[in-house]
């Protein structure tokens, strides 16, 4: 008799022995709660609008090249969500008086408000995420998952 697959089967050993294929397990649950977690904060924002937003608040006043850069946003993508979140009036451009053809691009108050609304909902989805760890064990796993991510030893 055939066997039948269902989402439901357990995943074959070799799959569930990798870490690779574990790590993109986690990306998936995690982008499902992030995405789950802005869709229903509203506003129409996405992670990439909080991941400028958070670069911009950090850092200060960046060029849009700088800003794109540091988020890891492609440069035209860049440009779509800063007309965006500027149109809602969470950022500001203005030309750069020293280079006329580069944008500096500046956090507004409003900006650092919503900022600090996403940072919650952010904070609910990590919970969430890293609930079926201890506390001792999400600092340790931050550390290893840092590590793989920079790759650094």
């Amino acid at each position: 008799m055939p066997t039948t697959h269902h989402e439901t089967d357990a995943v074959p050993t070799r799959l569930a022995q990798r870490a690779t294929w574990q790590v993109s397990r986690a990306y998936l649950r995690a982008t499902g709660l992030l995405n789950t977690g802005f869709e229903a904060h509203g506003r129409g924002l996405r992670g990439y609008h909080y991941r400028l937003l958070a670069a911009l608040d950090e850092s200060g006043p960046l060029s849009q090249a700088e800003l794109g850069r540091r988020t890891g946003i492609d440069r035209s993508d860049v440009t779509a969500a800063l007309t965006e979140l500027e149109s809602r009036g969470l950022l500001a451009r203005s030309v750069d008086p020293e280079h006329k053809r580069r944008n500096i691009v500046t956090i507004t108050a409003e900006g650092v408000a919503q900022l600090l609304e996403l940072d919650d909902v952010v904070s609910g989805i990590q919970d969430e995420f890293l609930a079926p760890l201890s506390a001792a064990q999400r600092r340790q796993f931050l550390t290893l998952i840092t590590r793989l991510a920079d790759g650094s030893r």
